[in-house]
């Protein structure tokens, strides 16, 4: 293992391989007791990561709804709540959006080195912004995290920084959730854009564990030799 958290890629995708649609509200692709799931792996992390897209696009808060998930933390003397981590390339996001207004924990913005003074105008008061290359380089941002005390990072999308992880091979495990229905629409998001993936039909992931969680079914897949725990 190099100097960086163990990743856990976490995603949700519908039996054609897409994570959402393009109508304007949000599609929600599992059912309640894999939400469940979901709050008990990021109750186990020390960061969640999501794009900037998901940011703008889904505007999710990032929480863990168990209070006794919340308190076992605590008990355990963590922070109450993971750190929201997300990766922009310009920084212009709004200051107002649930990722940084919805729960009392630090958040921080990875942008690319040349962004920084304009995102940190931007977002400074909100997070901590942190200039991360020219271009924008995931072993930066992991190696910072790393130095933050960031043991596990779960990364939730969406399907460019997916692609991004992946490509870079810096994904130790996929919590794959399929959902029993197709979406049907080439424009709406998928699960991964184009990219040349280490995981080809030559180089499969070992697959550890299939779950039915009621109509769902969780698949997961590692990716490296030192993960199977």
């Amino acid at each position: 293992m190099t100097n960086r958290p163990h990743v856990i890629l976490s995603v949700a995708a519908s039996v054609d391989g897409y994570i959402d649609d393009n109508n304007p509200e949000r599609l929600y692709l599992s059912n309640e007791a894999d939400f469940d799931r979901v709050d008990e792996v990021r109750a186990g992390v020390d960061a969640v990561l999501i794009g900037a897209n998901t940011v703008r696009r889904d505007n999710p808060k990032l929480r863990i709804r168990s209070q006794e998930r919340r308190d076992r933390r605590l008990a355990a003397g963590l922070p109450e709540l993971p750190l929201k981590v997300t990766i922009s390339s310009k920084g212009d996001l709004d200051p107002d959006s649930n990722f940084f207004v919805a729960e009392d924990v630090e958040k921080l913005v990875y942008v690319p080195t040349s962004a920084q003074p304009t995102a940190n105008d931007r977002l400074g008061g909100v997070a901590t912004v942190v200039a991360a290359g020219d271009p924008l380089d995931l072993n930066a941002v992991l190696a910072d995290l790393a130095a933050r005390q960031v043991q596990r990072l779960m990364v939730e999308g969406g399907g460019h920084i997916h692609t991004q992880f992946l490509t870079a091979e810096l994904v130790d495990e996929i919590h794959l959730a399929v959902a029993p229905f197709f979406v049907g629409d080439s424009m709406a998001p998928r699960l991964v854009v184009d990219g040349q993936f280490p995981q080809d039909f030559r180089h499969r992931m070992h697959l550890a564990d299939v779950r039915q969680i009621g109509d769902i079914a969780l698949l997961r897949y590692l990716l490296t030799e030192a993960t199977d725990a």
